[in-house]
């Protein structure tokens, strides 16, 4: 399949302020009159909102196996619904979280096979591929804090120890060590510099965008 946009993903554990750079670069284009849609994963579709909650939301565990699986179920419409349809009509597409982040989460932070997951993430995506990810790279130490100021219900993510989050946390500095694609920020910015950051490193990308 010919893929006219271009797919732009932001990666990151959480609190690393991906959803306000989403919100910064989504106002960016379209001030300058680009075609862009903002979306993110896990949950932004009729389907992808149920298989949140039952991650999130459920009183008994799911198991690790499980958890990944149902990422992976909401990819796999998440790419059928809003993400090609909206590359094949030229736009940009700014992600919030996609593969890498099962690969961070439920392959480094729940130990489960690293390979089965890129080989389930390329079949959901249909070796479609991001054109460039902006990794937000945070201490995960100051995860629980962040998380501490958050209103309502905590997720199942949330609730993880700081081990969990320092496997993540190495994780995506593995992952990301030797791509081409990856734009990395100190996400210990302000919101305006981390954003200022991403706005400059994207004008190599020109003229894809």
């Amino acid at each position: 399949m010919e893929k006219r946009g271009f797919l732009l993903t932001l990666e990151g554990i959480d609190g690393s302020g991906k959803s306000t750079l989403a919100h910064k670069l989504y106002d960016w284009f379209l001030s300058q009159q680009k075609p862009v849609i903002k979306t993110f994963e896990p949950g932004d579709s009729p389907l992808g909102k149920i298989l949140r909650s039952v991650m999130h939301e459920q009183k008994n565990n799911v198991c690790d196996k499980t958890e990944f699986l149902l990422m992976a179920a909401d990819r796999a419409q998440h790419f059928h619904e809003t993400v090609i349809p909206a590359l094949d009509a030229g736009k940009i597409v700014i992600s919030d979280r996609m593969a890498d982040s099962s690969l961070a989460y439920q392959g480094y932070g729940r130990g489960l096979d690293c390979e089965l997951i890129r080989t389930v993430n390329r079949w959901a995506m249909r070796d479609i591929v991001p054109d460039c990810t902006i990794y937000l790279k945070f201490d995960p130490t100051r995860v629980l804090s962040r998380v501490k100021n958050r209103h309502g219900n905590l997720t199942s993510f949330e609730r993880e120890t700081i081990a969990f989050w320092q496997r993540v946390s190495d994780g995506y500095n593995e992952i990301f060590a030797n791509r081409k694609n990856v734009i990395t920020i100190d996400a210990t910015l302000e919101p305006d510099e981390v954003f200022g950051a991403a706005k400059d490193a994207l004008t190599s990308f020109e003229p894809a965008l």
